[in-house]
C-alpha cells in the first residue's frame, strides 16, 4: 500500500474500533464506572498498572481491587489509615501483590496531598512534542516516598528504553476526547498530539506488517519509530491509531 491507502486502510479500522462497544471487551471500561476526576484518574492509573495478560483476568482483578476501595478510590487513597490497607494487602495479579498495591495508594496519597495530582505530575514541563520524558520525571515523583524496591518494577521508565505501554495506555485514556466515548479526556494540559502509542506484542506486530516499523523488540527506539510514522498519517492525533492496530491484532488476527 502506499502512503495514502495505508492512511485510508487505517482510518476505516479507527472509526471501527474506536467505537463504544470496544469498551465491552476492554480495562477502559473500569475508569468509566466513575464520574469524579479524581476517581477517573485513580481507577484509570491503577488499571493500567495490572494491564497485561489475559484480558477478562484484568478486568476482573481491576473491579476486584476498586471494590477493596469501596468504589471509592480517591477518597480510600486520601482517607486511608492502615486498617483500611489491609483490605488490599492480599490483592494479586501475576507479580503486582498487595504490598505493591498498598505502596501505589500511598505514593498516589503524596501526589494529590503535595503535587497537585496525576494530571499536574505527568504534565508539568512538557515538551512540546512527546510526553516521555515526563513519565521519566512521574516515576521519580512517584517513588519519592518510602517504598519496597521491588515495586518499582511496575512502572516502566522510557529513558531505560522501555515503551512504557501500560503508562502511555493510561494518558491516552486521559488525554484524548475522541467524541465516541471510549478515550476519557479529561485532562486538557497534554495535547494528543504528544502521546505515544500503546506498543505491545499485537500493535507492534501489526505495525511491522503494515512497514511503520522495522526494529523488532518492542522498545523505547521502536516507538520513536512508529510514532513517527503515525505522526505523518495524523499529526494532531496519532495516537488514535492504537486502535487499528491492536483490534487488527487482537480481534482479525491481521
Amino acid at each position: 500500500m502506499n502512503h495514502l491507502e495505508l492512511k485510508e486502510f487505517l482510518d476505516e479500522k479507527v472509526l471501527l474500533y474506536n467505537h463504544p462497544k470496544f469498551i465491552e471487551s476492554d480495562p477502559i471500561q473500569i475508569p468509566h464506572l466513575y464520574t469524579l476526576k479524581e476517581d477517573i484518574e485513580i481507577a484509570g492509573f491503577l488499571t493500567a498498572t495490572i494491564s497485561w495478560g489475559n484480558r477478562k483476568m484484568i478486568i476482573n482483578n481491576s473491579q476486584k481491587l476498586m471494590a477493596k476501595l469501596g468504589n471509592s478510590p480517591y477518597d480510600f487513597v486520601m482517607n486511608h489509615n492502615e486498617n483500611d490497607l489491609e483490605k488490599v494487602s492480599d490483592f494479586v495479579h501475576r507479580t503486582f501483590n498487595g504490598n505493591d498495591c498498598i505502596a501505589f495508594i500511598k505514593a498516589l496519597k503524596n501526589i494529590y496531598q503535595y503535587h497537585n495530582g496525576l494530571e499536574s505530575v505527568f504534565s508539568k514541563d512538557i515538551k512540546i512534542n512527546t510526553v516521555q520524558q515526563n513519565i521519566s520525571n512521574f516515576k521519580t515523583v512517584f517513588f519519592e516516598i518510602h517504598h519496597d524496591y521491588r515495586t518499582q518494577k511496575h512502572i516502566s521508565d522510557p529513558m531505560n528504553n522501555s515503551a512504557a505501554k501500560r503508562i502511555n495506555m493510561f494518558l491516552r485514556w486521559m488525554v484524548r476526547n475522541d467524541n465516541s466515548g471510549v478515550d476519557l479526556g479529561i485532562w486538557n494540559s497534554i495535547s494528543p498530539a504528544q502521546l505515544s502509542c500503546p506498543l505491545d506484542v499485537h500493535s507492534g506486530n501489526v505495525a511491522r506488517k503494515l512497514g511503520l516499523l522495522t526494529r523488532k523488540q518492542n522498545d523505547a527506539k521502536a516507538l520513536f519509530e512508529l510514532d513517527s510514522n503515525l505522526q505523518k498519517l495524523d499529526k494532531n492525533d496519532p495516537v488514535k491509531y492504537d486502535f487499528a492496530l491492536f483490534g487488527l491484532g487482537v480481534f482479525e488476527g491481521f
